[in-house]
């Protein structure tokens, strides 16, 4: 049996397999609160050793999107609570994606109906998702923003460690740190987006320095080894860009290497796309990428993302480029994917009018009732 499929250990959580669920937007959540709905969904992937949620607001603020969850309110940690409970009595480990969305967001989604946050005052060439008052759902161009004073951004961190101890409270084995896609961290760490002239922009120091102080904050409430970080290095989503993509996150992981973390999630190309693409003149070397991270010291598992199949899986991990591999819409038309492809058997498949249908309950899943093996 391939190695894919033999338990592991990434920081202080003990998997099954090194096969992980990526985070997958659903927009299930009314209220920001986790139902019966994701109990059910997320219990049914069990299969794979570690879950990564979907990405869950820390704060009003952090939303972006209609009818995601948070971890901002005690319904919600409740209603996380049966989901941790219901993965774990099916033998898997769980971790919630953290995520503020900055200026990916619609005023409407606001608290007061105020501008989204941002390390910029430009509007992403973005979408977000709104549901009606009839139930009916559409896109819609994200709103303005407004730059982040830099006596708020202390409070913003502060927002993230409470959100750690949420996550903990709700039962999670651990908390992933979404700094990737054109969200909140990444519209500091792209020079594409950041045109601060406070210690919070300019230099690859000044752009990361936001990333590394909630990862401060974060793993000093929680622990590091209960903490992983996702970065997209050259993905355009939401409107994201660098053309020193190589260098910033050279930098970021270095930085990363002085924490014992549990995880370091890296997407290969442009998120849910390109496996190949780039941003500047040269294709991002993620090879160089990690020997700079273990060259400074870093210990963490290395889990990498986007596109991978059975075979891929199997080699990245039989060689050692990667230490875990997360799949993402595989798991939505197939809950029993790890069983799937460790019995090397096709895949349940889906059309993109389905996976984005819209409708009351925002992304459409395949049906919920089939049963993981």
């Amino acid at each position: 049996m391939s190695k894919l499929f033999e338990p592991t250990k990434v920081g202080d959580i003990t998997l099954k397999n090194h096969i992980v669920m990526a985070p997958l937007t659903r927009n299930r959540s009314p209220g920001a609160i986790p139902n019966d709905l994701n109990v059910e969904y997320y219990r049914q992937r069990s299969g794979a050793g570690l879950i990564v949620t979907e990405a869950t607001a820390i704060t009003h603020q952090g939303q972006g999107y209609a009818d995601v969850p948070g971890l901002y309110s005690k319904e919600a940690i409740d209603g996380w609570k049966r989901v941790t409970d219901a993965v774990h009595a099916a033998g898997s480990k769980i971790v919630v994606q953290m995520w503020h969305v900055g200026r990916i967001s619609h005023t409407t989604l606001q608290p007061n109906g105020g501008k989204p946050v941002s390390s910029t005052n430009t509007a992403a060439k973005s979408k977000t998702y709104l549901v009606n008052p009839d139930g009916t759902g559409s896109f819609v161009p994200t709103s303005e923003p407004r730059a982040l004073e830099t006596s708020e951004i202390p409070g913003i961190v502060e927002d993230y460690r409470k959100a750690a101890r949420a996550a903990i409270e709700a039962g999670f084995d651990g908390v992933e740190i979404h700094a990737a896609n054109g969200y909140l961290i990444d519209q500091f760490l792209r020079s594409g987006i950041n045109d601060r002239t406070d210690q919070y922009g300019g230099s690859a120091e000044n752009r990361a320095r936001f990333l590394f102080e909630v990862v401060d904050a974060i793993t000093a409430e929680i622990g590091a080894r209960r903490t992983g970080i996702r970065i997209s290095p050259v993905t355009p989503a939401n409107d994201s860009s660098d053309p020193h993509a190589q260098s910033i996150f050279t930098y970021v992981v270095e930085g990363l290497a002085k924490y014992d973390l549990t995880y370091i999630h890296i997407v290969e190309g442009a998120t849910g796309g390109d496996r190949d693409y780039q941003q500047g003149d040269k294709p991002f070397d993620y090879k160089a990428l990690r020997n700079a991270y273990e060259k400074a010291g870093g210990k963490a598992s290395w889990m990498v993302n986007n596109g991978y199949d059975r075979d891929m899986a199997i080699d990245a991990v039989e060689s050692g480029r990667a230490d875990l591999v997360a799949f993402g819409k595989p798991f939505i038309s197939n809950p029993d994917l790890v069983q799937r492809l460790k019995d090397n058997v096709s895949l349940a498949g889906f059309d993109q009018a389905t996976l984005y249908g819209g409708g009351a309950t925002g992304y459409v899943d395949y049906p919920t009732q089939v049963k993981a093996a």
